[in-house]
């Protein structure tokens, strides 16, 4: 059993399974909590658990899914490229409003945290949390975080972004396609750009493209933005 559990295939196998799983789910029930990334997380977290397997094996058996995370971000601009049509006249807009949210993300994380009773380097993990774990994980050591509690509060605000974006968007009667996709890439990155890519090819494009110029603008902004909110 010892020797089923630490084999790399076994997890492997076991994280295709757990998000096909998740995929089934969300086809047949359409819930917006049945999201494939948040099944997979739930099912093998628990898994792990149970048998009593830690992250250093399953992180092993899974590498080739973490290495192909880097080309399937990559092939994100394929649908952005079969909608360039509708970035004309928009492209102001576009810059303007994901600027402004880039601080309003750190801004708000940043401020929370110390609202609650957070001590600065919780403040300081916090603020990249709007990019994508990679680039996440670097900003993070780069202003002294603690880069993998950052990495997970990411995932954590991609799932949630998956989960809940559509419905508050329809709320708010944010109806706009391309809006709609600005907005929940610039929050929950790649989670929440394969929700959008599900909801409609507009909005999983130009998601797809907010992931991207949050990441950059992020990067460029995050230095000057720390310590603003940290006086």
């Amino acid at each position: 059993m010892s020797w089923f559990l630490s084999h790399p295939l076994t997890w492997l196998v076991a994280t295709l399974l757990a998000y096909r799983l998740g995929v089934h789910l969300r086809d047949r029930t359409g819930h917006p909590v049945a999201q494939p990334v948040l099944v997979g997380v739930v099912l093998l977290a628990a898994a792990l658990v149970l048998l009593d397997v830690d992250y250093a094996t399953y992180a092993e058996g899974t590498t080739i899914v973490t290495f192909l995370l880097g080309p399937a971000t990559v092939a994100l601009a394929v649908p952005l490229h079969r909608q360039l049509g509708r970035l004309r006249g928009y492209a102001l807009p576009l810059v303007a409003g994901l600027l402004v949210g880039v601080v309003v993300s750190v801004g708000s994380a940043m401020l929370l945290v110390r609202l609650l009773g957070g001590d600065e380097l919780l403040a300081r993990t916090v603020a990249p949390k709007a990019t994508t774990a990679p680039v996440a994980i670097a900003l993070s050591r780069t202003i002294e975080g603690v880069a993998p509690l950052t990495a997970a509060i990411g995932i954590t605000a991609g799932i949630l972004g998956a989960v809940a974006a559509p419905t508050v968007l329809t709320w708010l009667r944010v109806r706009e396609h391309r809006a709609r996709g600005l907005a929940t890439g610039a929050v929950s990155h790649g989670i929440g750009t394969s929700r959008m890519l599900h909801e409609h090819p507009v909005e999983g494009a130009f998601s797809g493209l907010a992931m991207g110029l949050t990441a950059l603008a992020t990067s460029l902004l995050l230095p000057l933005l720390v310590p603003l909110f940290l006086r």
